[in-house]
């Protein structure tokens, strides 16, 4: 029989696969080990190939070692269930599978590492990992003696239950699986609660969430927690009736999980099962809905460690940043306490011989509510501010509700952003001079990137030898030396950001190679780094050479105040990098585009998603008015700098940037009419810039949103329609803005809010800024809390 050489070679190389494939198995029997770091990470694997069991890597640890259970089929590892979390096993441990213990994990030496609590007093016969994700251990009969399903660690699977009494722990962070802080439990009462620990005890605190599934004159009690596996997760009541935790997803198409996040959010994941690429786990809903503010504890510092303040990001995960004049305690802990930078105290405030020794920084919408030691009332801001920097003991002062001040004392706790604050001033004492007044002051830091090099210049022991001093003086000279040019060339900008080298963003980028997008700023690329655990996909937006002309200490002032804003609706910026001519911003990528990308398609939008994503752009440009600590005119608002993300929520872009362009490049100038585009008429009165800039720029940029249309449209079959706010103006006076929207069926069955949206864009767009409403005004007028003035101006 003939044999074809191309076959016969690819049977060869394909049987490598088919032994990998042969050895693969879902069982273990008595007696049967698995040994850590041998080069195979897997012990058994489920039927279907979902779900792996063996041993895991410790991220940044190739020598420690989790016994734990993971998806097979996703190329970034998720873990599910872990066994040695407060104790990591070294290389070369070992995991057996014995009769009358169960598994038994020793290390290399044997000693003891982890082994089940209890398997029921029966005999074990093999362990199985099945299609569920359950790891169970079976007794001669089939009998399940213990399963991973029923002593869950942070993450729950379908087709699981939590019965009363049982609990989800978190871990302690992303990448240490010790246990952590927060807690899930059903209570014996029937309500599912979450709240912190005081660890190392196991002491909990007041309960952070409540399911309120307890017995009443109109329920019953909860009776269990079910994650089922058709995807729904919800409270199983005695009579059988359910109290759902959130909106219901097939698990047919996609991996779900819920997980007890380390930050103590209880979240559902979902990741579709086939399509491996760049997808990953997204959040479909998640309890309570702002950590930040739920977990308001009076024996605890809160989400966040103390003095730290907690900001919610769109996935209702938190982020911990510290004030300014404060630094983490602990570097490697970004959601650890906070410490002052600085000396503070009664004892050193009374030798210093002045009064002057503090400055207040200003944070708005920041408060740390149980920390208070006295409240002022009636109180102006400065008697607020002077009643704290005369306090020896006031750390911070909130000045809220026009008349009220609070004054707080180390350390604060539940520190958080919230704007329901209505823009209360926490006033954040800082000394000016970071030296202690005791002995001699403290020595000179010179900076260096990601490190803070301590060189101690001072007098040597007067009775050294001269030869010593001599040797001691030129190895100062020289240090300070070489280290001076590198001081020179370093960026001072003081940011919790990330600082990125030019090499790794040319490597994230892939040399800069695919490009997202390009304006007045500068080309914006597409890059994947790693960030945590596991890497993710960033905008790179690498600046324009003609801007970065004399703007040093403006490009660093700039990122310093962008650093300091966050808002849902604002795209956010993670990092930067300086070196040399190179100035380069890294923000969070968006994987929808742009809002003009949307808008200006052969499919228009739904109506009711563009009425959301104008509404989501004004409340951005009110925090950037208003609400930030700094105000920033963003002064080039328009489609292109609008992003969208996931969920396609508008998230403004840009913002903070136009301080690095001369006045020039910072306008767009269409060139008909002279005034008309996105640009308003005070660019080229030499008219004082404001915020009402923004205002005109967003309404046009709302008549696009209602009209699925360019602002300028040199193509247009009629004349009258090249310019947009003409356009519509006219329409609007005719009584004709159902032209606007053409064959809309959705906007013109909504015709009120369609001529209300037309109103308010008009009154954005007034040649005189003083006619033009706030944005604040602007988001009232859209949320119906303030009516719209009738009728607008005679002409734009």
């Amino acid at each position: 029989m003939d044999h074809n050489p191309l076959f016969l070679c690819l049977i060869i190389l394909c049987l490598p696969s088919v032994c990998v494939f042969a050895q693969t198995k879902s069982n273990i029997t008595v007696g049967e080990s698995f040994t850590a770091g041998d080069g195979n990470s897997t012990w058994v694997i489920s039927p279907s190939g979902d779900f792996a069991f063996g041993f895991q890597p410790l991220a940044g640890n190739n020598d420690q070692f989790l016994l734990s259970i993971w998806y097979a089929k996703i190329p970034n590892t998720t873990i599910v269930w872990y066994a040695n979390g407060d104790n990591p096993a070294p290389k070369g441990s070992k995991v057996q599978l014995t009769a009358a213990q169960g598994l038994v994990l020793t290390s290399s030496n044997g000693g003891d590492l982890w082994k089940p609590d209890s398997i029921g007093g029966g005999t074990v016969a093999l362990g199985a990992l099945n299609d569920l994700g359950n790891f169970v251990l079976e007794d001669s009969t089939s009998k399940s003696l213990w399963e991973t399903f029923k002593k869950p660690r942070d993450t729950m699977l379908p087709s699981q239950i939590l019965e009363k009494a049982g609990k989800l722990s978190s871990r302690r962070s992303e990448a240490d699986f010790s246990q952590g802080r927060f807690q899930l439990l059903l209570q014996d009462d029937g309500n599912l609660v979450m709240h912190s620990i005081n660890l190392p005890s196991e002491y909990a605190n007041e309960n952070y969430y409540e399911s309120g599934t307890v017995e009443s004159n109109t329920s019953s009690p909860g009776f269990q927690l079910v994650f089922n596996k058709s995807g729904a997760l919800y409270i199983l009541r005695e009579n059988n009736e359910t109290y759902s935790l959130g909106i219901n997803v097939s698990s047919s198409q996609f991996y779900l999980r819920a997980v007890l996040n380390f930050d103590g959010v209880f979240t559902l994941y979902q990741h579709p099962k086939t399509s491996f690429g760049n997808e990953t786990w997204t959040s479909l809903w998640s309890h309570p809905d702002d950590i930040c503010t739920a977990t308001l504890v009076s024996t605890d510092s809160g989400v966040c460690g103390y003095n730290s303040i907690c900001y919610l990001g769109d996935d209702s995960r938190p982020t911990c940043q510290c004030p300014t004049g404060y630094s983490l305690l602990d570097p490697k802990d970004p959601y650890g306490s906070c410490k002052p930078d600085f000396i503070q105290g009664c004892k050193e405030d009374e030798l210093s011989g002045g009064n002057d020794l503090y400055e207040l920084e200003v944070l708005t919408n920041v408060d740390w509510p149980l920390a208070d030691s006295v409240l002022q009332r009636p109180f102006t801001e400065q008697q607020c501010r002077q009643a704290c920097m005369e306090d020896c003991m006031c750390s911070v002062a909130i000045f809220r509700l026009g008349d009220s001040c609070w004054k707080k004392k180390w350390p604060l706790s539940n520190g958080r952003f919230d704007t329901s604050l209505d823009g209360g001033k926490a006033l954040i004492k800082v000394r000016k001079d970071n030296s202690t007044l005791f002995g001699p002051p403290a020595p000179p830091i010179i900076k260096r990137k990601n490190q803070d090099t301590l060189v101690l210049v001072g007098s040597v022991l007067l009775g050294g030898s001269a030869l010593i001093n001599l040797i001691f003086f030129s190895f100062i000279y020289q240090l300070l030396k070489k280290l001076k040019n590198v001081n020179q060339s370093d960026s001072d900008v003081k940011t919790n950001l990330r600082c990125f080298t030019y090499k790794e963003l040319e490597e994230a980028t892939n040399g800069f190679k695919e490009e997202l997008g390009r304006g007045a700023f500068g080309v914006v690329y597409k890059g994947t780094i790693n960030m945590g655990l596991s890497p993710i996909h960033i905008a790179v937006k690498r600046l324009n050479n003609f801007v970065l002309k004399e703007i040093e200490k403006e490009f660093k002032n700039e990122v310093k105040v962008i650093s300091q804003t966050y808002h849902k609706n604002l795209v956010r910026l993670l990092g930067f990098c300086e070196e040399g001519a190179e100035k380069l911003l890294v923000y969070e990528y968006m994987s929808n585009g742009t809002l003009a990308s949307l808008l200006f398609n052969d499919v228009k939008p739904s109506w009711n998603l563009r009425q959301r994503i104008a509404f989501e752009i004004a409340r951005g440009l009110v925090y950037l008015h208003e609400d930030c600590s700094t105000q920033i005119i963003h002064c080039d608002i328009k489609p292109q700098n609008i992003l969208l993300d996931d969920c396609f929520n508008a998230r403004i872009s840009d913002f903070g940037l136009a301080k690095l362009l001369n006045i020039n490049q910072s306008r767009t100038n269409t060139g008909i009419r002279g005034t008309k585009g996105y640009v308003a008429l005070e660019w080229f009165k030499n008219m004082p810039i404001t915020t009402k800039v923004d205002v005109y720029s967003f309404g046009v940029l709302l008549l696009e949103i209602i009209c699925c249309r360019r602002s300028v449209d040199m193509e247009a079959e009629n004349e009258e329609k090249a310019i947009l706010t003409d356009w519509a103006y006219d329409y609007y006076t005719e009584g004709c803005i159902e032209a606007l929207v053409e064959q809309d069926e959705e906007a013109l069955e909504d015709k009120k809010k369609l001529e209300k949206l037309v109103m308010i864009a008009i009154w954005c767009v007034q040649e005189d800024p003083t006619l033009r409403p706030t944005m604040r005004k602007v988001v009232q007028m859209l949320e119906g809390v303030s009516e719209v003035f009738y009728p607008p101006p005679e002409s734009p």
